[in-house]
Formats: structure tokens, C-alpha cells, sequence
């Protein structure tokens, strides 16, 4: 039998998977933007800066509760349902233990971020850890067949219904501690919808056979994710337990922001990437070809983009959330910048991890915080959130770009490739970020210097994307059930 229907199967449904995950996360994030601005206005920099404390430690721990354990859902070759019943059963475990930890740290965890007022915050949000335990072996299984229609619903229903909780809560005087109400208990309902459209049955068991090699091929992710954690949040840790709890709320505001291209760009193609990647492992010369061709359409939507963002960070923080949050414009001009090259980083993460070089990930992020963390505690103090928002962007630029690109080329994705699918998109954003920067300075009216400088943005991407209308014809037939080779 023909291998071609098989092949073209995989690029149909996971072209299919990539649009549900690209509507799924568009609507997202312009919902929780829009959700996010109300609440920054009603509770203003000092309780957004408690929530933001709550929402780090949730952050560091989900980096690695499930001891990346799960993610060998997507690569395994035969059956999953052989091997859940025994992630399950080290997820659910190790999520229990930091969920138990949590909780009776938050104080002390709550004061060193900043606002010992936090711990309530802290104990209650904490309880997302064991839920994220609790379904990270169903998510996979979705993942691993691209049922991304069934991922979209239960996205929107977690994202609304904690936002109406939240938004309720807010009003009727719960502060901070609505936003951690309103997420757990739509994380209740989003763990029940993901467990029962999971395609693998839901059990528990333990097979010390698999569980060695589980956690042999987790334990390095698990570490990697510490890490990329330590080098994406350390600077808002920096901030908090160095400048104070209403800082880190400036600092994790533009952090935000600066995440939406992120989250709308990359993310859903992470949902799809790795089982895609996997599924052309046996044809390596094929794998590289899409890689670069993916990594050239994403570069022309997301730079001009991102590059738009910090270039009009002022008059953007100033129209959206008011000039009480315009401190929150000096990271956003740097965090932006880096989001562009965060989205390059993920899609070459999650290359190398499907290769097989899931060290060569945890090598890259080891560098990036040991130079960065200096750094940071250096510039904190004289130069306050630009300074460590600058440093994250340039160890990023200088040592992390040219380590992915030394290691993609050990495994047959050539530098001169690489360069030569991101070159136009990365000189199209930089003309984009003059032309938003001079409109930031020379337009008095912020609504006025934030939409030219979108429209520019626009008139970049449409450029771009004509310029690579062949590779757009190969996804449109890839969605036709073609193959694109």
C-alpha cells in the first residue's frame, strides 16, 4: 500500500488542526485582551500586581508539574492507551506534591515576590496545579490526533467562563482574589470536558518498565521547562521581589501584551507542530523543507507585527489601558522585539524535541539564564523595568539565536536556510518599527499613532505574504487533502 494517502492524511488533518487552533487561539486572545483591559482599569496597578505575583508562581510550577512525562503521548508508536495509565499516575503524584507545597509556601513565596497579601491569592490559584495534573495525559492524547475542533471549545468555554466569574467578582469588591476564583473554577470545567473528549480512556497504573523510560525521555524536558522558565519569568521574579508588587504589575501587563502575536501565531502551530514533525520523521529531508517553509509564512505575519508593537508601545499602553499604566510602555518596547524572536525559538524547540535533541533545548535555555540573570540583577535598580526588559532581548539576540541555529544545522536544517526564510520578514519589521516609532512621536493623539502604525503593520504582512504566495498555495492544497512537498 501507497505511503502518499497516509502522508496526505497527516498534512489534512493537521492543516485542518492548524486552523481550529488559529481560530481557537485568535478569539482567545482578543477575548482575554479585551477581559484584560476591563480588569486592569476596575482594579488598577496595586491589586493587578497581587494577581500578577499569584499568576508567576502558577506559571513556574506548571512549567514542569508533570515532569514532562506527558508530551511522550505524541511521540510513541504504537497504542497510547499502553502507556497513560502510568503518566497519569506520575502526573496526577508529582502535581499533588507542588500543589501541597504551594500552599503552605504561599506566604513566604507571596512576601519574597513582593506583597505578602498574595498568599490567599497564591493558595487558592494553586489548586490548578493538581487540575493541570489531572488532564495534562488527555490533552496529549488530543494533540497526538489533531482534535483541535474539540480543544477550541473547551478553550472558549475556560477562557468566558472565568472571565464573566472574574469580571462579576470584581464588582462585587473581591479584588485580586476574583481573577484566582474565576480561573479555578473554570479550570474545574475545562479538566472535565479535555478528560472526557480524550480519545484514551482514563486510568491509572504503573508499569516500572514504562515509567523508566518515560521518565527518562521527561526528566530532560521537565529540566529544560524549569529552565526556560527561569529565563522567561526570571526578570518579572527580579522585578517583584526587587521593586515591589505594583511594579511587576506594569512589568506583567507588558508582558502580556507583548505575548499576543505569541499566542496567536505560535501557539496554535505548537499544537499541531510536533505531531506533525513526528509524523515525517522517517523522511528527514521532507521535515526540513517544512520547516523552514513554516518558519518563513509564520516570520512574515508575526515580525511586522511584534515590531509594530514595540515600536508604538507608548501611545498602545496609553489608548488601551489609560495613562495610569503608561510606566508599562518601557518594557513593552523591548518585550515585543522579543517576542518576535520567542516565536522563532518555539517552532525550533519543538523541532529539536521531535528530533530527538531534547538536551540540546535545555543546554540553549542554561545559557540564556546564566547570561541573562546578572544581568538583571545588575540593571534592575539604575535602569528599573526598560533595563531588565533590554537584557531579556539582547542575551536573546546575541547568544540565543546563534546557539538554535548551530544546533538545528548538527541535525541537517542549514543556517544559510534558516537565515534566508526569516531575512525579508526581519527587514520588513524593522522598517515597520521606524515608521510605528517617528507616529508614536509625531501623532499627539494615542488612538491615532497606535492604528497608523497597525495599518503599516498590515501593509508589511499583505507585502510579505504575496511574496510567498507559492507557499500559501501549498498550505491551501494541504488543507484539500494535497501534498505539499
Amino acid at each position: 500500500m501507497s505511503a502518499e494517502p497516509a502522508e496526505a492524511s497527516v498534512s489534512q488533518r493537521a492543516s485542518r488542526a492548524f486552523g481550529w487552533s488559529f481560530g481557537n487561539s485568535l478569539f482567545l486572545k482578543l477575548g482575554t485582551l479585551a477581559i484584560g483591559i476591563a480588569l486592569a482599569r476596575m482594579l488598577g496597578p496595586e491589586e493587578f500586581g497581587i494577581f500578577a505575583i499569584a499568576t508567576v508562581v502558577l506559571a513556574a510550577v506548571l512549567s514542569f508539574n508533570e515532569l514532562g512525562v506527558s508530551l511522550a503521548i505524541i511521540r510513541w508508536r504504537d497504542d497510547p492507551a499502553t502507556i497513560a495509565p502510568t503518566i497519569n499516575t506520575i502526573a496526577v503524584a508529582s502535581s499533588a506534591l507542588l500543589t501541597a507545597a504551594v500552599l503552605v509556601g504561599a506566604p513566604w513565596i507571596s512576601a519574597m515576590l513582593g506583597d505578602v497579601r498574595a498568599a490567599p491569592v497564591v493558595q487558592v490559584i494553586a489548586i490548578s496545579i493538581l487540575l493541570n495534573g489531572l488532564v495534562a495525559t488527555s490533552a496529549a492524547a488530543m494533540q497526538r490526533e489533531f482534535l483541535q475542533k474539540q480543544r477550541t471549545i473547551a478553550d472558549q468555554i475556560n477562557t468566558w467562563l472565568g472571565a464573566g466569574l472574574s469580571l462579576l467578582l470584581v464588582l462585587l469588591g473581591w479584588g485580586a482574589m476574583s481573577l484566582a476564583v474565576g480561573r479555578l473554577v473554570a479550570a474545574i470545567v475545562f479538566g472535565i470536558m479535555i478528560i472526557r473528549w480524550s480519545p484514551v480512556p482514563y486510568r491509572f497504573g504503573w508499569d516500572p518498565a514504562i515509567a523508566r523510560r518515560l521518565l527518562h525521555f521527561g526528566l530532560p524536558l521537565a529540566a529544560a521547562s524549569i529552565v526556560v522558565f527561569a529565563s522567561g519569568h526570571a526578570d518579572q521574579m527580579i522585578v517583584g521581589s526587587l521593586l515591589g508588587a505594583q511594579a511587576l504589575g506594569f512589568y506583567v501587563l507588558a508582558f502580556g501584551l507583548a505575548s499576543w502575536p505569541v499566542s496567536i501565531f505560535s501557539l496554535p502551530l505548537r499544537m499541531v507542530a510536533p505531531a506533525a514533525f513526528a509524523a515525517m520523521k522517517s523522511e528527514p529531508e521532507r521535515m526540513t523543507k517544512n520547516f523552514t517553509r513554516v518558519l518563513a509564512l509564520l516570520s512574515c505575519v508575526a515580525v511586522p507585527v511584534c515590531l509594530a508593537l514595540s515600536g508604538a508601545a507608548e501611545p498602545i499602553v496609553a489608548f488601551v489601558y489609560g495613562e495610569a499604566w503608561l510606566p508599562a510602555a518601557e518594557p513593552l518596547l523591548w518585550l515585543a522585539a522579543l517576542a518576535a524572536l520567542k516565536i522563532w525559538f518555539d517552532l525550533s524547540y519543538d523541532y529539536l524535541v521531535v528530533a530527538g535533541r531534547s538536551s540540546t533545548v535545555l543546554i540553549i535555555q542554561a545559557a540564556s539564564f546564566v547570561a541573562a540573570l546578572p544581568l538583571m540583577l545588575l540593571v534592575v535598580e539604575p535602569y528599573g523595568l526598560g533595563g531588565v526588559a533590554a537584557v531579556q532581548c539582547c542575551v536573546a539576540l546575541v547568544i540565543v539565536a546563534p546557539m538554535y541555529l548551530v544546533s538545528l544545522g548538527r541535525i541537517g536544517v542549514r543556517a544559510r536556510a534558516v537565515l534566508r526564510a526569516v531575512a525579508m520578514p526581519l527587514i520588513a519589521g524593522l522598517l515597520t518599527w521606524g515608521a510605528a516609532w517617528l507616529l508614536s512621536r509625531s501623532v499627539p493623539m494615542p488612538f491615532a499613532a497606535a492604528s497608523a502604525s497597525g495599518l503599516v503593520a498590515l501593509a508589511m504582512v499583505g507585502v510579505l505574504c504575496l511574496r510567498h504566495r507559492a507557499d500559501l498555495r501549498l498550505l491551501r492544497a494541504a488543507v484539500r487533502g494535497r501534498e505539499a512537498t
